[in-house]
């Protein structure tokens, strides 16, 4: 059931009618997670027992490390927990990658592990909701927060419909606690939960799916693009992934502030950042800082030696490029990352954000842009080819292809100026609305208007909508992740 469908519309328009009718909280936490199973069920219903597999692990090995003095029960029970959440991720979206790799590696002795091989599917989400509950164990093995005895409510933490396919991943100390008391839905927040609404789908319908109609052809095409083709197809996926995975975040923001609960932000600017460390403080701020929490930090963080804080950025780096997709074109955007933040600590890449000032500070931002946009290729070369009868990962060809598309010529045709004239006509809107958020430092600003302008903003992106929004309902990208 995706957010820009009727389907949804539907569903939520019930949903939020019978909350509002609902007297006590309670009884509304016990329709948002019958709520939750049935949007997830829409996905396939099969995926609902793992995911209550998955909820009733955590809850009991929180309550065991919660209730338990001994420090050694208490250790237990975090790697039971950090086990099995890792076991169900690790089978169902890596397995068939390590048996590849493993492949790889046998094939040049004689040996076959083909029969191995399975077809799974990969559930929806997996990714965020594991991520969630790692960190809601974690924080009570040390002592930040309690463990819930309140099974339902812990379970609608995990399930919460709004947040739980693609984000933001976020935490019990600020989602789970919400569920323990009567929430007041005031009139900010549905103010505030229409616009984001309106701005995410915005970006998804006008935005997001028509530069994937860009891009999309580029890299199918990689082997015969030119040099500017390939280029610019990079820049409409660059613009694609961002609108996509922002408005999802925006949209379940939005819809959760009506229901009176309050979703991190997830994106702040992402392509205004001056630096490699500024950038992972924008883009997926939620991800980011798990990493930064529960890996980076628990390694040393720059605690040690500068070989040491660089041994620990590169696989904090190399985890979170492996999280988006069972791939050796993630590993390596991760790598690509992490060294990026390794060359920015050493050589400073960059001016800091504090120094920076007028067209030194835009030209900062102008050439942290092009490093994003190859790591934008890279994560983009998802290729597959059928061998046997069997899905292979073929990105290593594909972002060799895009690489070396001058060999095709270096010019700038028609097909390219007709791209660049797309992406200018599209981006440009946003473009200026981000420009305004930067410089009010308001992601909200649009809001604090006068009535006349704000009405003239909403009426100029509802007639885009209307004439060049694709209405198909294509999925969210982070979807597959």
């Amino acid at each position: 059931m995706l957010f820009n469908s009727w389907d949804f519309v539907v569903f939520f328009l019930v949903v939020y009618v019978v909350y509002l009718l609902l007297p006590a909280y309670r009884q509304q936490n016990l329709l948002l997670l019958a709520a939750s199973y049935y949007f997830y069920s829409a996905w396939d219903w099969r995926f609902l027992f793992l995911l209550l597999s998955s909820t009733v692990l955590d809850y009991v090995c929180a309550l065991r490390i919660d209730t338990s003095d001994s420090p050694r029960i208490r250790k237990v029970f975090l790697v039971a927990s950090i086990t099995g959440n890792l076991t169900l991720l690790g089978f169902f979206k890596y397995f068939n990658f390590f048996l590849d790799s493993l492949r790889t590696l046998l094939t040049p002795l004689g040996l076959s592990v083909e029969s191995l091989h399975l077809h799974i599917i990969l559930p929806v989400g997996i990714s965020f909701y594991t991520f969630q509950e790692m960190s809601y164990t974690i924080d009570v093995y040390r002592r930040e927060i309690p463990a819930t005895r309140r099974f339902l409510d812990f379970a609608l933490f995990v399930a919460f419909f709004p947040h739980m396919v693609a984000g933001p991943i976020m935490r019990a100390s600020s989602l789970l606690v919400q569920f323990f008391r009567p929430r007041t839905i005031t009139r900010e927040f549905v103010i505030t939960g229409v616009w984001l609404i309106f701005w995410g789908l915005w970006k998804k319908i006008v935005i997001a799916d028509n530069m994937a109609l860009l891009a999309d052809p580029v890299f199918a095409d990689s082997a015969r693009v030119t040099w500017a083709q390939a280029y610019l197809g990079v820049v409409a996926f660059a613009f694609q992934i961002y609108a996509d995975f922002s408005a999802y975040s925006d949209i379940a923001r939005g819809v959760a502030r009506l229901l009176g609960i309050d979703l991190m932000q997830n994106f702040d600017l992402p392509y205004f950042a001056r630096n490699p460390s500024d950038f992972w403080r924008r883009w997926h701020i939620s991800l980011s800082t798990w990493l930064r929490d529960y890996l980076y930090i628990p390694l040393g963080g720059n605690r040690g030696t500068p070989a040491r804080t660089s041994t620990n950025l590169m696989l904090t780096m190399l985890l979170g490029g492996l999280w988006h997709g069972a791939a050796w074109n993630y590993v390596w955007w991760g790598a690509y990352h992490g060294g990026l933040l390794i060359g920015h600590r050493w050589i400073a890449l960059a001016p800091s954000p504090a120094k920076a000032r007028g067209w030194t500070r835009v030209g900062a931002m102008a050439l942290m842009f092009q490093f994003t946009l190859f790591g934008w290729l890279l994560f983009r070369c998802t290729r597959r080819v059928r061998v046997d009868g069997i899905l292979r990962d073929d990105s290593r060809a594909q972002i060799v292809e895009m690489l070396t598309a001058f060999r095709n010529g270096w010019g700038f045709d028609t097909r390219a100026l007709v791209v660049l004239l797309t992406i200018l006509a599209f981006a440009l809107p946003l473009i200026v609305m981000q420009v305004f958020q930067y410089r009010t430092g308001d992601p909200l600003c649009v809001l604090r208007v006068p009535m006349p302008a704000r009405a003239a903003i909403v009426a100029g992106l509802s007639v885009m909508w209307l004439l060049w929004g694709i209405q198909a309902g294509d999925a969210f990208i982070y979807f597959q992740f």
